[in-house]
């Protein structure tokens, strides 16, 4: 079920005499109470102007719920998380501006915009299109772990490939072999580490995908109980038992997209506002796990860190 907030803003008299502007938000992270907070900040307060609604909403149920909540009555601006959701609000609502969130694609290659500096359409938003990012996951391993041989990959081979593409080329530079298993719903994040358990690796990285978010926490505890080194783009592995992470910030970056959602509302082009990339990067340590699993941090790497969980 979703859940349905609203909130107003101190707005001009006219557009107070309207119907509540109405966003749905379509993706399944806890940290989407921050685009309300982030809207608060911009002058928004609750029970006038704004009909807030947020769908916990599984890649798979997102074209389903989004074709309801089309029934249902007018929707201002839809917000999603991942390109599959994407792709999904855009044979549903073609006509309605979307505000996404994507790691993972080249949003022009993608044909979601005509360009980053213009969008043009409806669809605008931030997203990360930083695939070497998987390599630099592989550097840490190895600082982690100088004779390294084969690491673990976990990702979501529907939207994955740039990122495993780096991944391979730093492997191969670096010697390492890698050994790789796709998961396109949470339940298959215990088989494919069973399955890399098979293949003997020592070390696990995790690409960025929504599904790989949505199953962070059972990946980390699973790489614990193997005692492996876990290494994730998503800064917020580490609070789930991981041992490290690297990558955006996830709260500054739901913070960043409530500002497209806020100027939409107020009259802009989604198709005008230009296309962002993640505004803060952030590394993530978490030394208990380290203890864990018997694994000691190089000092360099903690003096880099920007936050390290004790």
């Amino acid at each position: 079920m979703g859940t349905a907030l609203t909130l107003a803003g101190a707005w001009p008299a006219r557009a107070q005499e309207r119907r509540p502007r109405r966003v749905v938000l379509y993706a399944t992270s806890d940290l989407l109470k921050l685009v309300l907070e982030a809207l608060r900040e911009r002058g928004w307060v609750e029970d006038r102007t704004l009909a807030f609604e947020w769908r916990r909403a599984g890649e798979e149920q997102t074209e389903a719920r989004l074709r309801e909540d089309v029934a249902r009555g007018p929707i201002d601006v839809i917000v999603v998380a991942g390109a599959n959701r994407l792709r999904a609000a855009m044979r549903v609502a073609p006509a309605i501006p979307i505000v996404a969130l994507d790691l993972e694609s080249d949003p022009v290659k993608s044909g979601f915009v005509k360009s980053l500096g213009r969008p043009g359409g409806l669809v605008t938003g931030i997203w990360m299109d930083l695939p070497e990012i998987a390599g630099k996951q592989l550097q840490f391993t190895r600082d982690i772990l100088p004779d390294v041989e084969r690491v673990g990959i976990v990702w979501d081979d529907r939207v994955g490939g740039p990122q495993l593409a780096e991944a391979q080329a730093a492997a191969r530079a670096a010697r390492i072999t890698l050994v790789q298993h796709a998961i396109r719903r949470e339940d298959d994040a215990e088989p494919a580490m069973k399955a890399l358990a098979a293949e003997r690796v020592q070390a696990v990285v995790l690409l960025t995908a929504p599904v790989v978010f949505q199953a962070s926490r059972r990946l980390a505890d699973l790489a614990r109980q193997h005692r492996w080194p876990s290494i994730s783009p998503f800064s917020t592995f580490p609070a789930d038992g991981g041992l490290l992470g690297y990558g955006p910030d996830f709260p500054a970056m739901w913070r960043q997209l409530a500002g497209y959602v806020d100027r939409v509302l107020r009259g802009a082009s989604a198709g005008d506002l230009p296309v962002e990339r993640p505004s803060k990067f952030t590394f993530v340590l978490n030394l208990r796990t380290a203890r864990e699993i018997g694994i000691t941090i190089p000092r360099v790497l903690l003096a880099r860190a920007d936050e390290v969980i004790q």
